[in-house]
């Protein structure tokens, strides 16, 4: 990243302005309707950065209306022209690449090296991927004795999309990229702790082309926000990423009209360590699995399972490099690892360390917050864990991982690595990749990695299996989230 110091400070200074945002519906900022607003604060230092509005069931009905109007004329724009909007936002998204990575510095905690490097860079890949999709939505065509087949496809219509707050801006262009070049429109539900992003987004995606109302853009809270529009009649489909028990929640609340739903939900994944891995590999490979993003990650290698012969030094390698990260403001060049995102994620990781101390884990390092200002927790190697501890089944999201040794690679063990409700990513570090592959084969997860961990791309699948989700992120296969198959038989 080429970022000077007195950049940072500069830019710093320019979004520490405290201002109330809007919604974003039909091209245009409004206020809610409830006209209450929520307070955002810097993980880091508390202090307040803005307000946005807490909207309820009026906004959402707004919103959709806007999506629904705006739908007709872009289902049938031409794939030059959703292709040419989605370059722009990349490139005007490159531009402006310092500003966004500030803004999810601040707004999530994380660093300002990952937020530059990982998410910023990260939604500009996808807009692009997906700005080359635009015209790979190709139907068929098949001739059958007097008949012609043709097999259209179409965009779904009006979508609601809701994304979490540990990659803020690189889940809304998750999101959006396979949705609008497909063709449909958008309301995006943001999250609550980190909005700052989104928001300046759908701004940016209004300079860049886009028709009003193709795109609009909700603040607030879930229950008063997020299940209305769920469940709003004029909704064709649900997107959402986030924890899996409200992925359960949405399923009910588009149940009633039978929307289509994709679900990016939880983990608790395996990352496997065998005796002839490379260590200076799996080392650090497993420990930036787990400590990636300050754990708050749902394919984070929570369970790190290690072969007996390598147990100690992949314990005592791992626990080294968790006690040399540098903890501090997402801000300061030297930080390696931020805050949480909030005093809520806070009370959640803190309440699971607390729980494996009283049922008998052992930390050998970590486990407890760190200072008193902001939301930090240390990073912690959790040992003589069993299969009944929160810690170990939970999904925690934090810096928090279990090690736990096995003798050898047979059924016991994928039995152990398969043995969670989850399903989304796992790991596996060895030299035989005949062996790999083998593992790989046999453990029920959306994701393997093999001798890496946490490696994205636009056009690589995500997704899981189990209570881990419905469909895939990214990729070509995305694309068929946003895609209703027509069927149309010409007798000739």
């Amino acid at each position: 990243m080429t970022m000077k110091l007195q950049d940072t400070r500069l830019l710093a200074a320019r979004l520490s302005e405290v201002k109330t945002y809007g919604h974003f519906i039909n091209g245009e900022w409004t206020e809610g309707h409830s006209g209450e607003t929520i307070e955002l604060s810097n993980p880091a230092t508390r202090q307040t950065l803005a307000y946005i509005q807490s909207g309820d069931a009026v906004d959402v009905d707004r919103a959709v209306n806007a999506a629904h109007h705006a739908f007709p004329r872009w289902s049938k724009s031409s794939p030059a022209q959703r292709q040419t909007i989605l370059r722009v936002i990349a490139d005007r998204l490159r531009a402006r690449q310092l500003d966004y990575a500030m803004m999810e510095t601040l707004n999530n905690g994380k660093t300002i090296t990952e937020a530059f490097t990982h998410d910023i860079t990260g939604a500009i890949g996808l807009f692009e991927y997906y700005a080359g999709a635009a015209f790979q939505l190709h139907g068929q065509v098949a001739d059958f004795a007097d008949s012609t087949m043709l097999i259209h496809r179409e965009p779904i219509g009006v979508v609601a999309q809701i994304i979490p707050w540990n990659f803020p801006l690189l889940m809304a262009a998750w999101k959006l990229g396979p949705a609008l070049t497909t063709g449909c429109t958008v309301v995006l539900k943001v999250a609550e702790e980190t909005p700052l992003s989104a928001l300046r987004l759908a701004e940016l995606c209004q300079e860049a082309g886009l028709p009003n109302g193709v795109l609009n853009l909700l603040t607030g809270f879930g229950e008063p926000c997020g299940a209305p529009l769920a469940a709003h009649a004029m909704v064709d489909k649900v997107a959402f990423t986030g924890s899996t028990e409200v992925g359960k929640l949405i399923v009910k609340a588009a149940s009633n009209d039978l929307k289509k739903v994709t679900l990016e939900l939880g983990g608790k994944s395996p990352n496997i360590i065998l005796d002839d891995a490379d260590m200076d590999l799996a080392i650090p490979g497993a420990a930036n699995a787990i400590f990636f993003n300050h754990g708050q990650c749902c394919c984070a290698g929570s369970r790190l399972f290690v072969q007996e012969k390598k147990y100690d030094q992949v314990v005592e390698g791992v626990t080294q490099f968790a006690k040399n990260i540098r903890l501090g403001p997402g801000l300061d060049s030297r930080t390696q690892m931020g805050p949480l995102v909030s005093q809520t994620q806070l009370e959640r990781v803190s309440g699971y360390l607390r729980s494996g101390e009283e049922q008998g884990a052992k930390a050998l390092c970590g486990g407890k917050r760190h200072g008193e200002n902001g939301y930090f927790v240390e990073p912690t190697v959790l040992v003589d864990t069993s299969p009944d501890m929160k810690v170990y089944r939970e999904e925690i999201f934090g810096p928090v991982v279990t090690a736990i040794p096995f003798k050898s690679v047979d059924d016991d063990l994928l039995t152990r690595a398969n043995d969670t409700t989850y399903g989304l990513a796992a790991g596996i570090y060895t030299r035989d990749m005949a062996r790999a592959h083998r593992i790989a084969n046999r453990l029920r997860a959306g994701t393997v990695w093999i001798n890496c961990y946490n490696i994205f791309d636009a056009a690589l699948p995500f997704g899981g299996y189990k209570q881990s989700g419905w469909g895939r992120e990214m990729g070509h296969n995305a694309l068929d989230n946003y895609l209703e198959t027509k069927s149309i038989c010409a007798s000739i």
